[in-house]
């Protein structure tokens, strides 16, 4: 049987997801199932994932159970985080802070984002060889996330380690460890958070906290939801741009006429980023609960049903994408669901665009060649999401 296959071989999936995913596919672009011991409907066809972001009847949900007493404060972030909140909940929280997202918003930014790459880059150039994601991905999403939020760039280096255990405590791969884990980190943002809060509204700044204090002032934020708002974004501003990077740089070296077309002409920064979020999404699934009795494509989804949206493989239906399992940076057009689709797309989507096409340009432009500095890439044990511990390469300047 499929599912225990998946239980023995869930290395070689993390490793490589693709082969599941077309195993999955070739039964059913809907597969009833139980992978990593979570039952529920797998969805690896592009129309049918799009149809479940879309619709409102298929909720999000929190990753814990609503009745955990024993990880009570990870529970209760979640619990008012906009990301497992439904309407009417998330579109109140999702327009406090939407606006400052917009690609009009994030543009303003660039000059700083620019600066920021070179900096990084300038320092390491001298290097034989570096680890991208620790040496490069993970301090230049920090420094433009903390910018953004109004977090001190000294105490950017507590993102790391917080998202690392956030991620975690999320993902179907979890453990009751990793929940602890999570539980302690939790405790741990919260503190510093409200520290940062009782110093915002002794001084407000030109930040996103204290714009933010501004609607709790007004009423249309309480404590909780703001903490929970910050939490958010400092997690998912850091965890999707690190991985954006790293896979996008990854996609490069493993694909080398791309990378070739792309050195000879930079105009083509923006499409190939959106072959890379296409290719090696960061995000892997989203999961869904159905909040009624659902038919979708003839199947008869029942009401509680949970509902598991692998991304990864919707973006490599060949029946949505001509040679889908092609890396081609001037594929036109791109309709990917990357950064999901319907009321729940990705806020930050604009921000972790420009972000991946200033690094990936910065790398580009600024070395003669890159080449791997090892044979195998450490992939982080996750199903949901497709991000590397770790990625050594040299380069040529």
């Amino acid at each position: 049987m499929i599912n225990q296959r998946v239980e023995r071989c869930a290395r070689e999936i993390i490793e490589n997801p693709y082969s599941f995913y077309e195993e999955i596919r070739s039964i059913d672009f809907m597969y009833k199932g139980s992978f990593f011991k979570y039952p529920g409907w797998y969805v690896t066809g592009y129309e049918e994932a799009s149809a479940v972001l879309k619709d409102h009847r298929f909720q999000t949900r929190m990753p814990l159970p609503d009745t955990t007493k024993k990880y009570e404060t990870l529970k209760n972030i979640q619990n008012d985080m906009m990301l497992f909140k439904n309407p009417p909940d998330h579109t109140r929280l999702r327009m406090l802070v939407s606006h400052q997202f917009t690609p009009a918003s994030i543009e303003k930014y660039r000059p700083f984002i620019e600066k920021i790459a070179i900096d990084l880059f300038n320092s390491i150039k001298s290097k034989k060889k570096i680890d991208v994601i620790s040496d490069f991905a993970f301090p230049f999403a920090s420094l433009v996330i903390a910018k953004i939020i109004g977090i001190p760039d000294k105490d950017k280096h507590l993102f790391r380690e917080w998202a690392l255990s956030l991620i975690q405590s999320i993902d179907l791969t979890r453990s009751r460890r990793s929940i602890v884990e999570g539980n302690k980190t939790t405790l741990e943002m919260l503190s510093f958070f409200k520290d940062m809060i009782k110093k915002r509204k002794q001084s407000p700044q030109d930040d996103l906290i204290s714009e933010l204090l501004k609607q709790q002032k007004d009423g249309e934020l309480s404590e909780e939801e703001l903490l929970a708002t910050i939490v958010l974004l400092v997690i998912a501003g850091h965890e999707t741009t690190v991985n954006l990077i790293g896979n996008s740089l990854y996609c490069f070296l493993t694909n080398r006429d791309e990378y070739k077309k792309l050195k000879e002409n930079p105009s083509l920064i923006k499409p190939a980023i959106e072959e890379c979020l296409r290719y090696e999404s960061p995000t892997q699934m989203i999961a869904r609960e159905a909040s009624e009795d659902i038919e979708l494509n003839n199947v008869r989804i029942k009401k509680g049903d949970q509902v598991y949206v692998l991304i990864g493989a919707a973006n490599r239906d060949p029946k949505q994408f001509q040679n889908a399992d092609v890396f081609d940076i001037t594929r036109n057009p791109n309709p990917h669901l990357a950064f999901g689709s319907g009321i729940h797309f990705c806020l930050g989507s604009a921000l972790a665009r420009l972000e991946a096409q200033i690094a990936i340009q910065t790398l580009c432009q600024n070395t003669a060649c890159i080449h791997a500095g090892t044979a195998e890439v450490k992939w982080r044990e996750l199903v949901g999401f497709r991000a590397m511990k770790e990625m050594y390469v040299s380069f040529e300047v």
